[in-house]
Parts: C-alpha cells; sequence; structure tokens
C-alpha cells in the first residue's frame, strides 16, 4: 500500500528498461510503482512477482487503486489503462514502440500525468506535440536521466549555473557498425540480455544519433554534418586537439557530436567556454587546463539507476530535465544500408533495410523520411546503399497515426519557432 505523499509511478513497457525502473521505484524514498503494462501482460506479471508484489490483473482504469489498496501491483496488457488512471501520477514510457507509445503519452498528458520518456524513438518523433500538450494541461513531459541525453544535461547545466557557455555537447560511442542487423549482431544481443532490434540500433549509430537529437531539440544546438563528425580517439581527454572550437565559437556554432572508441567507454562529454582571467586562473589551478574551452566529462551512465531524480524533480518541481523547447531543431532521417529495390518494406529502427542520421533541419529541408516512422514503408523506386530515403520514394498508408501525429508535432515545433522569432 503506498504511503500519504508517495508519488504513484506506472510504468509501459516491462522489457529491460521497463524492468529497472520499476524496481528502482523501491529504492527511491516517496517513490512506489504502482502499475506495469505490456503488450505481452505475462512479462508484467513476472516482474511484479520478481518485485515481491502480488500481480493484479486489471481492465478498467480505476482498478489501479484497488490493486494498490490490496498490497499488490496492477498489470495490464493494454497501456491505456494506466495512462488513463486516476491512481496515477506519472507515467513513464519504456516501450519499444513509436507508434502505440505516441497513443500512451498522448492520453497520460490529456489526463493530468506528468509524463517522463524511457523511449528516446517516440520521444523524439512526437516530443514537439507531447511538450505542447504538457503545457496547455499544466504537467511536465521530460526525457530521462540515466540515458546519455539526460545525463549529458545534467552535465550542461552544471557547468552553464558555474558561468561557463556551452560549446559541444558529445558522446562516447564504443562501436560503430553502420551496415549491422538483428542477424550479424544476434549474439552481442544475446551475451547481453537485449532485443537484437534493440542492440543493432546501438550498433548502426541510430541510437546515438536519436538521443543528440534530443539534446539538440532541447538546448538549441546544431550538427557540423549528416551524421556529425565523429573521430576515432583513444580518450575522451583527447577532445580539445580534435575539434577547432575557436572556429567553433568564431563562427556562433554551438553543436552536438560524439567520438569514437574513446575510454572512459559508457561515458559522456561537454565543452564550456569561459573567458574570464581569474576562472582561467582558478581552473588551471584546478588542473583543467588554461582554457578558454574546457572540457567536463563523466565516465558512466546508469540508465534506470538514474531515474529516481527525475521523477522528483518532475512532481516535486514541475521542472522538465530535457524537453523540445527548440521544437524540430534536428531530425534523424532514414538512408539505406544496403542496396534496396522498388517495392522493397522498410523495416525501421534495428532492422535490415535503414539506419539513421542525425541532421539539422536547414540541412535536410524536410526531404528525409525520419527513422522513427521508416516502417511499412514501400520503395516507389530502387535506394542505393548510404543514400538518403526521401518521402518521394516511399509510399504507404494514408491513415497511419504515427505518420498523422508527427504531422502535429511538426506543427507545434513551428509554432513555438513563430513564437521565438518574436
Amino acid at each position: 500500500m503506498t504511503k500519504p505523499g508517495e508519488i504513484r509511478v506506472a510504468v509501459a513497457g516491462a522489457g529491460a528498461m521497463g524492468k529497472g525502473i520499476a524496481y528502482q521505484c523501491r529504492f527511491t524514498e516517496g517513490v512506489r510503482c504502482v502499475a506495469l503494462a505490456d503488450i505481452r501482460i505475462e512479462k508484467a506479471v513476472e516482474v511484479a512477482a520478481w518485485l515481491g508484489f502480488e500481480p493484479i490483473p486489471i481492465g478498467r482504469p480505476s482498478d489501479v487503486g484497488g490493486a494498490r489498496s490490496k498490497g499488490g501491483m496492477a498489470v495490464a496488457e493494454d497501456a491505456r489503462l494506466l495512462a488513463e488512471s486516476p491512481d496515477v501520477d506519472v507515467f513513464i514510457d519504456a516501450t519499444s514502440s513509436v507508434s502505440e507509445a505516441g497513443c500512451f503519452c498522448e492520453l497520460a498528458l490529456k489526463s493530468g500525468k506528468d509524463v517522463i520518456m524511457m523511449n528516446a524513438e517516440a520521444d523524439l518523433i512526437f516530443g514537439p506535440h507531447f511538450y505542447a500538450l504538457a503545457e496547455a494541461n499544466g504537467v511536465v513531459y521530460t526525457s530521462c536521466d540515466g540515458d546519455q541525453h539526460g545525463v549529458i544535461k545534467r552535465i550542461v547545466d552544471d557547468i552553464r549555473l558555474w558561468g561557463f557557455e556551452l560549446v559541444m555537447a558529445g558522446n562516447i560511442k564504443g562501436f560503430l557498425d553502420r551496415a549491422a542487423n538483428p542477424h550479424s549482431i544476434a549474439r552481442e544481443a544475446e551475451k547481453r540480455r537485449l532485443d537484437c532490434r534493440m542492440t543493432t540500433a546501438y550498433t548502426d549509430g541510430t541510437k546515438l544519433c536519436i538521443e543528440m537529437a534530443l539534446l539538440a531539440n532541447a538546448l538549441g544546438l546544431d550538427v557540423l554534418n549528416a551524421g556529425m563528425t565523429g573521430p576515432r580517439l583513444a580518450d575522451v581527454r583527447e577532445v580539445p586537439k580534435a575539434f577547432d572550437f575557436r572556429k567553433l565559437w568564431e563562427e556562433g556554432q554551438k553543436v552536438v557530436d560524439y567520438i569514437l572508441g574513446a575510454e572512459p567507454g559508457g561515458g559522456v562529454f561537454v565543452v564550456g567556454y569561459c573567458e574570464n582571467e581569474y576562472q582561467k586562473f582558478m581552473m588551471s589551478y584546478y588542473k583543467m587546463g588554461d582554457g578558454p574551452f574546457y572540457l567536463f566529462y563523466r565516465p558512466y551512465h546508469l540508465c534506470h539507476v538514474e531515474i529516481g531524480k527525475t521523477i522528483l524533480e518532475t512532481v516535486n518541481l514541475k521542472k522538465p530535465l530535457l524537453a523540445p523547447s527548440y521544437g524540430f531543431r534536428t531530425n534523424v532521417n532514414a538512408y539505406a544500408k544496403t542496396d534496396l529495390a522498388k517495392g522493397d518494406r522498410l523495416d525501421g529502427i534495428g532492422g535490415f533495410s535503414c539506419y539513421g542520421l542525425i541532421e539539422s533541419a536547414s540541412q535536410d529541408g524536410g526531404r528525409g523520411i525520419p527513422i522513427c516512422l521508416a516502417e511499412k514503408m514501400i520503395l516507389k523506386r530502387n535506394i542505393l546503399k548510404d543514400a538518403k530515403i526521401t518521402w518521394e520514394d516511399v509510399a504507404f498508408e494514408a491513415d497511419r497515426s504515427d505518420v498523422a501525429m508527427y504531422g502535429k508535432a511538426l506543427a507545434c515545433s513551428e509554432e513555438r519557432s513563430l513564437r521565438r522569432m518574436g
């Protein structure tokens, strides 16, 4: 049974991340996971039992409170029951879906729930729409802590508080193979206890690009070229020599990028600028270099372990950690993973047909198919390996809900841009 004042959390998705979030709620004071949903309800039942709760299947949104009062955990196949429940304060999407996640999160926001995304794909493609819905309903919409983009944002917040200006937000990528597919990566996925498509998206760089696009759209950052530059380095401390930060600064460019193969694996970094003579003297004393460009990095990100702070800030401070306040400053577009033929069906993120590259809106001009929508689309012409796949290249059902919701997100993004320009 929840204690008075305890934050009631519902999690959609009982896979690796959803399981971890529900587990972490047991260790975050003032937070309790009261409900768990998965399209395979047996997975939700298994996780609830593993956590020591009696799994209580529900058929209505109002049943969540009854399960909680019995000391159990509500479980459901349909996450919409959790999104609409009056006995849920925070809805966390940890599914691997895009279209379905859009439905769940839209319902949760309209029902007055704060929404936290542990689903970077749906977060990116629908984020401006969800952010506008949150504002209209007096709730919070945010990306989560723990994943690289959330951890990087924490460092950005810190350096800005210290008086440094952001120049680069960076990720450390261990290995990259644009041609990876669910067959080639199967053994590695099994070793890591991860889904093959998810592991493919990590390996082919799509996930990296999506996370960095979320950062760019939240902080108003750009990319130097499609997919970023990604120099191969041995150590993150080589970053100051790998980029021309003076040129970036003089040209007024603030960017997202990554380095490849560097230590510490799993880390993230930020580059900040400070020209103040006193601060430069003290930074030198603190063994941070002579400036004016300073490297700050963290050697780890802990995914679900770190989500408690996001939950508490979301509810108690009504403060999003990371939200698309700049709209679609960037997006991640689909590129052919191999030579594709007319009539081929795209299979989306982590599949055999395409990978995603981050591009700025000015670079792309709206031509590219966002990778988050590049599923169940039929090619109208041949596409060569590594070529961009555009809207003109594909046919798809006119009534697709994900494409329609993306249209809403585009409209919200344009409206926010107009407001920003005054």
